[in-house]
């Protein structure tokens, strides 16, 4: 099966209809976070390479956006880092002048923002949303688990940086894990480098499904609340909760032909994320969004094993 390099348009809490842009090989990432998704990093890189041609990539891009699909936003995302990718600045730059008519967004964990070519290829975007969870290095090690050059200061410098260089909006992430970062002096020292990186907005998020590792659970609506008010006392810019809380209404509608076939594939066979986006040939980010809603409707179970969370469709 060919790798897919666009998925979508998916629906996202932060973005609303999104259409994605993987330009990176599953779980190729300088981060190897707790919380992620799409399970552990496989590949704990920071270099950056041609992993596909970029015509590649826009030509798949240009066949999805020359239907004049409704998106608020043509994303780079995926299973890994995006800004590994060595031509990120060609892609960006020829989309944007193809397609002028939409904007282009990024989501990155900010690893290697620390580096003026990163930052300059990704300054034509319309939207960054970068993330950083704690500004303590044992708790960086803990939760992001990096590759070992990498320095949380040196994230933070990058942030900082990037600040300074781009005039667009910038939506900083922060994931909440109780007992982890949530004490006062985690987030008194998250509250300095938010006034020194000067986001637009801080966004909070939690677990909605299980991630790499099964011990991480969601923080809880208490807690987030708290945070959300400790940082807005402390910080110059709006601090929103990112995180489903239990009063959300489901935003997500899953085409029935997709329901049966994740159905299929799990009734028997209980899968991880990623087998099921083997089987089913989705994307794995596409199969992430769908299993968080079919788990939020009390659809399907979910189990631990050794290789990661087992999804498990629950019996009639």
């Amino acid at each position: 099966m060919s790798y897919k390099n666009i998925f979508g348009p998916v629906h996202s809490r932060r973005l609303g209809i999104s259409l994605g842009v993987d330009v990176i090989p599953y779980k190729y990432c300088p981060l190897n976070c707790v919380y992620c998704e799409v399970l552990r990093t496989n590949h704990l890189t920071i270099h950056r390479q041609e992993f596909f041609p970029p015509e590649e990539i826009l030509s798949k891009v240009r066949e999805v956006l020359a239907t004049n699909p409704e998106l608020d936003y043509v994303t780079f995302s995926g299973a890994g880092e995006p800004t590994l990718y060595s031509k990120l600045g060609e892609v960006i730059l020829s989309i944007k002048k193809e397609f002028p008519q939409y904007k282009l967004a990024i989501l990155t964990n900010g690893a290697l923002l620390n580096h003026p070519s990163v930052r300059k290829e990704i300054l034509p975007l319309d939207l960054i949303l970068p993330s950083l969870d704690t500004c303590n290095p044992e708790t960086f090690k803990k939760i992001n688990r990096p590759h070992p050059s990498i320095k949380v200061s040196d994230l933070i410098s990058g942030l900082i940086a990037l600040r300074k260089e781009y005039s667009g909006p910038i939506w900083l992430e922060i994931f909440i894990i109780a007992g982890l970062n949530d004490s006062e002096e985690e987030l008194e020292s998250l509250s300095k480098a938010i006034n020194r990186i000067q986001p637009d907005k801080v966004q909070l998020n939690s677990l909605d499904r299980p991630g790499a590792e099964f011990w991480v659970k969601p923080a809880g609506t208490r807690v987030l609340r708290e945070v959300q008010r400790f940082l807005s006392e402390r910080v110059d810019v709006p601090v929103e909760i990112i995180a489903r809380i239990p009063s959300d209404k489901d935003e997500l509608m899953i085409p029935p032909e997709i329901e049966g076939i994740i159905a299929k594939i799990i009734n028997d066979h209980p899968s991880t994320v990623e087998e099921i986006a083997k089987a089913s040939e989705l994307h794995i980010n596409e199969v992430s969004h769908y299993l968080r809603q079919l788990h939020l409707e009390h659809k399907i179970n979910i189990k631990p094993s050794e290789k990661g969370p087992l999804f498990v469709w629950k019996k009639s």
